[in-house]
């Protein structure tokens, strides 16, 4: 808010709004739209809305820019598609503008489908997956003109700017926050409705920012338009203890600290996306997490600071991890070894998460999150210019699990509880002291949900 040279508040200060976001559950029927419409309802300050595909659409979205050749299983993967979005359409009153929408956005996905069989490309992929997004904000917009709600859909590519790393493109802030301005009229008398995890760089082409994108992008709005707060509307009421499905004791968190929740979203709480937090910190803006379609059950409040910081918060667990072990002799009291492999990490762009060394070799994860989802894995190039300087060993079908809490590493006999809950697990790596709110563990992608559920028992029940 800005404030004349007097000390007076401007007499026209920005209006006071929240944004929220709603995920693919959560507008993947016409029943789980009204749901999320009638959170809307009751929350007046919410001004701005971001909207995921609806759920199912961006898997098969996926599929088809892979390529699918055989013709017959193209169709049925178009008509699966087409179904999810028709079957909402026909529960909404008629509206040609609304039909003529969705009607030629899946024209675009059949045309993009069929360009995909002969020169699959990640520009492509992220032009055709954005058809989920695009379609599904048609159609909740349209909601809730219905119900009487003054909504307008607007382009998210208009006002989201990133670079042009397909796939999992990192956003311009500035830029962002500059396009956005343009919205703050607009905000006094609607309710604006746009796309999450999608974007455009500067040729104007479409980007995505990775898998599960969308809370990025509402936060990334949220930030731009100096939002008071962050709504992120799911399936579940909250973020838990972990995840209930793996230990059925999981319990739900009130509140939560920023850098507990981070931690958490970086090691695979499916709750929220590892980016989403970072406009929030920056701006202040406190989030909320919780059900749409049962938003009377509460949810989680992430904040600055949180009332309390227990020892240990909550457990993660992120699938699918690739581990690579680089081993040499010549690593031994010896200069510039770990700087000349991370100059061709770098070369091949290779982000690295979790690493450990000895004397004689160092063993490191790969972090990828791209918007097909792909297990992370070292390209054929970088693995042979790494052979040139020691041996190397990639092992996947690993797992991290993450213990998040507070003051870790300054408190004594913080880790004997995890150790004796783990006596008889196979532990592939262990990462501690870094950081004060985890400890890390890469352990066998089988026996994960076991080491979860000890843990969970031993530290939380």
């Amino acid at each position: 808010m800005s404030t004349s040279s007097k000390g007076e508040k401007d007499v026209n200060p920005l209006p006071s709004i929240s944004v929220a976001k709603f995920g693919g559950t959560s507008v993947g029927t016409f029943a789980a739209m009204q749901q999320s419409a009638a959170v809307i309802m009751r929350h007046p300050e919410t001004r701005f809305v971001v909207i995921s595909a609806c759920a199912g659409v961006t898997n098969h979205l996926i599929a088809l820019a892979q390529g699918i050749k055989n013709d017959v299983l193209r169709q049925n993967t178009l008509d699966a598609i087409d179904a999810i979005h028709q079957q909402i359409l026909a529960a909404l009153p008629a509206c040609h503008h609304t039909q003529e929408a969705v009607r030629t956005l899946h024209q675009q996905i059949i045309s993009l489908s069929e360009q995909a069989c002969e020169a699959p490309s990640e520009a492509l992929t992220d032009a055709l997956v954005a058809c989920g997004e695009l379609t599904s904000t048609h159609l909740f917009t349209r909601l809730l003109v219905h119900l009487g709600l003054p909504a307008a859909r607007i382009d998210a590519r208009e006002y989201l700017k990133t670079d042009s790393q397909f796939g999992h493109a990192i956003p311009d802030i500035a830029l962002t926050q500059q396009q956005c301005q343009r919205l703050n009229a607009q905000l006094d008398n609607h309710i604006l409705v746009t796309q999450g995890f999608i974007g455009a760089d500067k040729e104007g082409r479409t980007t995505t920012l990775g898998r599960g994108g969308s809370d990025y992008s509402a936060a990334l709005f949220a930030e731009a338009l100096g939002a008071t707060s962050l709504a992120i509307w799911t399936d579940v009421p909250g973020i838990y203890t972990t995840d209930p499905r793996l230990a059925a004791k999981a319990r739900p968190i009130a509140e939560i600290s920023f850098s507990e929740a981070s931690e958490m979203a970086t090691f695979g709480a499916k709750v929220l996306h590892p980016s989403t937090l970072l406009p929030a910190v920056r701006q202040h803006i406190p989030v909320f997490v919780g059900a749409a379609c049962a938003p009377e059950k509460g949810g989680t409040w992430i904040r600055e600071h949180a009332e309390s910081s227990p020892l240990f918060r909550a457990i993660a667990l992120r699938r699918n991890q690739t581990m690579v072990t680089l081993t040499s002799l010549t690593m031994f009291q010896a200069y510039g070894f770990l700087a000349n492999v991370f100059a061709i990490l770098a070369r091949y762009q290779i982000s690295v998460d979790l690493i450990t060394t000895s004397e004689v070799s160092v063993s490191l994860t790969l972090d990828q999150t791209n918007t097909q989802g792909e297990v992370p894995r070292l390209p054929d190039a970088a693995l042979e210019e790494l052979s040139t300087l020691c041996h190397v060993d990639v092992c996947q079908h690993l797992a991290v699990v993450a213990l998040i809490g507070n003051e870790m590493r300054h408190t004594p006999g913080a880790v004997t509880p995890v150790f004796n809950a783990l006596d008889t697990a196979t532990l592939r790596m262990i990462c501690y002291g870094a950081s004060n709110h985890n400890v890390c563990m890469v352990v066998d992608d089988d026996s994960a949900t076991e080491v979860v559920q000890r843990l969970h028992t031993q530290l939380f029940e």
